[in-house]
């Protein structure tokens, strides 16, 4: 690996030296992304860990490079991550991986090395052409216990588990144990001679992190986007920066740090970003006080948070995006009518609603945006605008189907440069 970044520098160097005009230097750009988390009780292994285990993953690509390199995470972990082997191929659907594209994944050099707690790491560079809408499997083997485990929790992808040193097998079929969460992993960068900074962030909750989609259905709000754009001649990476019950002002043990706390790492840090789509507070207004129960948040206000204070949440969010030079685009919170939210309290509904519509009427109206995606719109019922279209509702009342992301999708879509 160490021979390939030696390669491009060398290129790099006489293509300056011989120019009449500058040449652009290489840049990255994250093609996926997606925000960790602290280790979480549930349906997952991210408490327990992994021994003498190999963990696979797939992704799905929205952007292109001839180079990549992976970032994993240990931010949540307690002690060094001992990653004693690592592969990436191209996806042959399920756990199985096209053979002549598998790769190992080394840092500086080394097929075994170690993260830090509290870190994350680079890969070297991979020579592995990959192209929009692609899909890429990750394998990572650990020989030793790595501890409680950084991890996002809800990927609505299917990742695989094997016992022992499996990190070359291609067929697959050594996977018999799935999850629906994502280990280590938080970005896949490629590395593009014109480099650009086109890549869109959808930085929000649940309606982000693709809860109501088809799992591996490639159907999630920012999939839909990417696909969008795709199929309007103007591709462009799109991340997915949602964590499912995420708020904008308080910190869950469980549903991930706020977007306040969490906004630097999981957007402002990310390769060739251009544009953020801020789709954050449903949780805020409605779930204050529940995730204030125990073991559930690290700190914020104990109640539903007022507009003003959801407000000021959403100016710090702009001013930093703008500090760091993106365009910034508003989305509207989507109704709750029906819901789990709307418990029939009748005087609590309308104070809480009232709340977002409050909310909704700043974001619309306030100029503070850059562009209003206005995804409330997009996506009530016209016979009754405090509850989902029936064609959009995934059935709980409050998340989308398939039909609703690609709507969500469209919205912005609509006002992305």
């Amino acid at each position: 690996m160490r021979s390939i970044a030696a390669l491009f520098g060398a290129l790099l160097v006489f293509a300056t030296a011989g120019a009449a005009t500058p040449v652009p230097t290489p840049g990255w750009q994250a093609v996926w992304a997606t925000a960790t988390q602290r280790p979480g009780d549930g349906f997952n292994w991210s408490t327990v860990g992994f021994e003498n285990q190999s963990v696979r993953q797939v992704v799905r690509v929205s952007g292109e490079g001839s180079v990549l390199r992976v970032r994993l995470s240990n931010t949540f972990g307690t002690q060094p991550l001992q990653v004693s082997g690592a592969t990436i191929a191209r996806s042959a659907g399920g756990a199985a991986v096209h053979p002549d594209t598998l790769r190992p994944l080394t840092i500086e050099g080394e097929t075994a090395f170690r993260i830090a707690a509290g870190t994350e790491a680079v890969t070297d560079l991979v020579v592995l052409p990959v192209v929009p809408l692609e899909a890429l499997t990750m394998t990572l083997y650990f020989a030793d216990p790595t501890g409680p485990a950084t991890y996002h929790d809800q990927s609505h992808r299917t990742s695989y588990l094997a016992w022992d040193d499996h990190r070359s097998d291609t067929a697959g079929d050594v996977y018999d144990v799935t999850s629906s969460s994502m280990y280590y992993l938080a970005a896949v960068e490629t590395m593009n001679w014109l480099p650009r900074r086109s890549a869109v962030a959808v930085f929000g909750d649940s309606f982000t992190e693709g809860v109501g989609s088809t799992p591996n259905g490639n159907s999630t709000f920012p999939d839909e986007l990417a696909e969008q754009l795709a199929a309007q001649g103007r591709p462009r990476a799109v991340l997915n920066l949602g964590i499912n019950g995420n708020c904008v002002t308080v910190d869950s043990q469980w549903l991930g740090d706020s977007a306040l706390t969490r906004f630097r790492r999981d957007v402002l840090d990310q390769p060739g970003l251009g544009t953020v789509v801020i789709q954050e507070g449903i949780n805020d207004i409605w779930n204050g006080i529940w995730l204030q129960g125990e073991n559930m948040a690290l700190g914020g206000p104990p109640h539903g948070v007022s507009a003003g204070e959801l407000i000021a949440g959403y100016r710090s969010l702009i001013g930093q995006a703008r500090a760091a030079g993106l365009r910034v685009i508003g989305a509207t919170i989507p109704p709750v009518g029906g819901s789990g939210f709307d418990n029939g309290d009748r005087v609590r509904f309308a104070e809480r609603d009232g709340v977002r519509k409050a909310v909704n009427d700043w974001i619309r109206t306030s100029g503070e945006y850059d562009a209003v995606a206005d995804l409330a719109a997009a996506l009530a019922d016209p016979a009754d605008r405090d509850r989902l279209a029936p064609g959009f509702d995934s059935g709980d009342h409050l998340h989308p189907n398939d039909a609703g992301h690609a709507a969500m999708a469209a919205a912005v879509a609509a006002v992305l440069d």
